[in-house]
């Protein structure tokens, strides 16, 4: 596959762009193993990819060797778990260095933390009808990684208690809910510190996803580029085009670079890799043009665009 250079600046094009920087495989809570999941992505014509597993990097010697053999550029990552202001927030490092420095000890921490959290979470669930919650969610998990709230909602359908796993998230395991447990997360701070140390880019995960109104949102980037985040996902999946022209502003307002995920985790949804809406044209700079980025995933029109900061 001939590797195409990324654009410097999003200009509008009515296609996606060949570049999805957070998906999840086996390694975490995601259904494809890394090997597979650079095949999906291959096949479906991308070019640059990133694994974003939930608070682990433990997929990604596998996908890069994959990487490699198919031609395609794969970018080392990991998406923490942090609480702000009592809501989950999720960042995404982007890690060209992989893991080193406060990072290393982080990650160790927050798989710790999992593991408690899987068994408060388990508590819980069994006093609303799932008997033998934590083996439950281990069976469907398929491994010993830890434990997360989709394995929960998936043992909730195999056991017939909701019909499906958007279901369980809506009545049981979404914010607010008795599975979501959340005060095991570190502050949205200390996570971006680990990631900035390990000579990574912190990447707000989703923030159109949280429902929050759009003073809120601001007040969210606010302290998340006061504590030296560097980006946000500008498009995750598929949204409406008015809301995100009006983040690109919030984030060009706060000198924030704009990314782009489709959060992928399985076959057969709604989101596949690389499938979500395009980016408007916009002077918010992308992601891959920050100079830890640019020269290990960008390309030269990527560090032209840096070249302009």
């Amino acid at each position: 596959m001939p590797m195409t250079a990324l654009p410097a600046r999003f200009e509008g094009d009515p296609e996606p762009l060949p570049i999805d920087l957070h998906m999840h495989s086996t390694a975490s809570d995601g259904a494809l193993s890394p090997t597979d999941l650079v095949a999906l992505c291959r096949e479906r014509g991308l070019t640059h990819l990133a694994l974003t597993d939930h608070d682990t990097l433990a997929g990604v010697a596998e996908a890069a060797a994959a990487a490699a053999e198919a031609g395609l550029v794969l970018l080392p990552g990991t998406e923490l778990s942090t609480q702000w202001r009592g809501i989950n927030i999720h960042v995404v490092g982007l890690l060209p260095e992989g893991a080193r420095g406060r990072l290393v000890a982080g990650l160790a921490s927050q798989a710790e933390a999992r593991e408690r959290r899987a068994g408060r979470i388990a508590e819980r669930l069994e006093k609303l009808g799932l008997d033998d919650a934590l083996a439950r969610a281990r069976e469907q998990a398929g491994s010993e990684r830890p434990l997360g709230r989709p394995d929960f909602a998936r043992a909730l359908v195999a056991a017939g208690l909701v019909p499906d796993v958007a279901t369980a998230f809506k009545k049981h395991l979404g914010d607010g809910k008795p599975g979501d447990v959340k005060a095991l997360w570190p502050g949205l701070a200390e996570a971006l510190g680990w990631i900035l140390d390990a000579g990574g880019v912190a990447v707000l995960a989703h923030p159109l996803r949280h429902g929050l109104t759009r003073r809120k949102r601001g007040l969210l980037l606010d302290d998340f580029a006061a504590a030296g985040g560097q980006a946000a996902e500008l498009v995750s999946g598929f949204q409406n085009p008015d809301a995100t022209r009006d983040l690109a502003r919030q984030l060009q307002e706060r000198g924030l670079y704009a990314s782009q995920g489709s959060d992928f985790h399985f076959p057969g949804g709604h989101l596949a890799p690389g499938s979500m809406s395009p980016v408007p044209r916009t002077a918010t700079l992308p992601v891959w043009t920050h100079p830890r980025l640019a020269a290990c995933v960008g390309g030269p029109a990527a560090k032209a665009g840096a070249d302009a900061l």
